[in-house]
């Protein structure tokens, strides 16, 4: 159980902190990026990233890091790998706000930016752009925030699960 204790705490910090990554490079280069673009090259960029980013590498971190971090809890339970435990939960619940954040916010605004239809169609992408562009960089650095202080618990629980086994 010690393995799987071990492997499910990797896992988890490893898809954590990918994700924390993406999100965090959004704020710090994509959308900064982005900004200095017209409209037309800011809605059609980020309507191209939101169809290609579901995939199997992206779904394996975002949905990935919070089932196996559910393994370590059960796995950091008793015994002397409990003192991670605590990390363990607070990462897992710091990646759960990113999560909410990521379904309940970034997700509405990025299918209303696609309802929006072809940019090269539409006759008021300034609109677009106003109703998409600052919420969802406010979004954005709250769950990047959010997976970057869920990253350092688990990085945490892994260094006190790693003087607990050796």
């Amino acid at each position: 159980m010690e393995l799987v204790g071990t492997l499910s705490l990797i896992a988890a910090t490893l898809g954590t902190g990918l994700m924390a990554g993406l999100f965090t490079s959004f704020a710090y280069a994509v959308m900064p990026a982005l900004r200095r673009a017209d409209d037309r090259t800011l809605v059609i960029t980020m309507q191209q990233i939101n169809r290609v980013i579901i995939n199997g590498w992206f779904l394996s971190s975002f949905l990935g890091a919070p089932a196996l971090a559910i393994v370590a809890v059960a796995t950091h339970w008793n015994g002397d790998l409990r003192r991670a435990l605590p990390w363990i939960v607070a990462g897992f619940l710091l990646y759960l706000v990113m999560f909410g954040i990521t379904m309940g916010l970034n997700v509405p605004l990025n299918n209303q930016l696609e309802a929006a239809g072809d940019p090269d169609r539409h006759t008021d992408l300034a609109t677009v752009r106003e109703r998409f562009e600052s919420r969802w960089i406010t979004y954005n650095l709250a769950r990047a925030v959010a997976s970057t202080a869920a990253f350092g618990c688990l990085l945490w629980a892994l260094v006190l699960h790693g003087t607990a086994t050796g």
